[in-house]
């Protein structure tokens, strides 16, 4: 079976000529409210190309990671032209490098549709764990669709998404949000029945 790191390792050369279709179409619209009311030490949780970086917020200070180098790479350009300050580090969602407290906020943008169910609540108690009490963590990614019709259209798109990917169009973040000692504040679709932004709160100690 294909790791994710070798999968990206080697999609990362066409993964922005593949996207660019969504990007252009719905992405980019979507990606500032990612950031909107967060300022400081923001983690960007599996940064990919770095497609977010032209939207972080003036004079923060991001650090975006990437289980894959190549990926890292392509995002490094981006990083550069960005209006926040950003540092880029090869790393394991699962198992951050950082101490306690050390962001102010944590976003992730299509990296839990990618990793293992058995992943979702280990990677969500690592942002709880290196965000500060009271700090927002805010997620945007594709869920398991409610109507059958669009059940149906992620279905025949399911092959494509898994090899190329290895993503899976069928999970439920939501519901993991609570079980990860996380308090929901909000939860949205931002194209209907597909994608969900979902932001959660650190709670404070005690």
């Amino acid at each position: 079976m294909t790791s994710l790191l070798q999968r990206y390792q080697r999609i990362a050369p066409l993964y922005d000529l593949l996207d660019l279709p969504f990007e252009r179409a719905r992405y980019r619209h979507i990606r500032p409210l990612l950031f909107a009311g967060l300022s400081g030490r923001i983690l960007d949780a599996g940064i990919g190309t770095g497609r977010s970086a032209p939207f972080y917020p003036p004079g923060a200070h991001v650090t975006g990671i990437d289980l894959s180098p190549a990926m890292l790479a392509r995002a490094a350009p981006r990083a550069a032209r960005s209006p926040a300050t950003v540092t880029l580090l090869q790393m394991n969602i699962e198992k951050l490098d950082f101490p306690p407290v050390s962001f102010d906020a944590a976003v992730a943008t299509f990296l839990f549709c990618v990793l293992p169910e058995s992943a979702q609540l280990p990677a969500l108690r690592e942002l709880r764990r290196v965000v500060r009490p009271g700090g927002t963590i805010r997620l945007l990614d594709y869920v398991r669709p409610r109507g059958k019709l669009r059940r149906l259209s992620t279905a025949l798109w399911a092959p494509w998404t898994s090899w190329a990917y290895g993503a899976h169009l069928d999970r439920n973040i939501e519901a993991h949000i609570p079980e990860a000692g996380l308090d929901l504040t909000d939860s949205r679709f931002v194209v209907p029945d597909l994608l969900q932004l979902l932001t959660a709160r650190v709670p404070d100690p005690g």
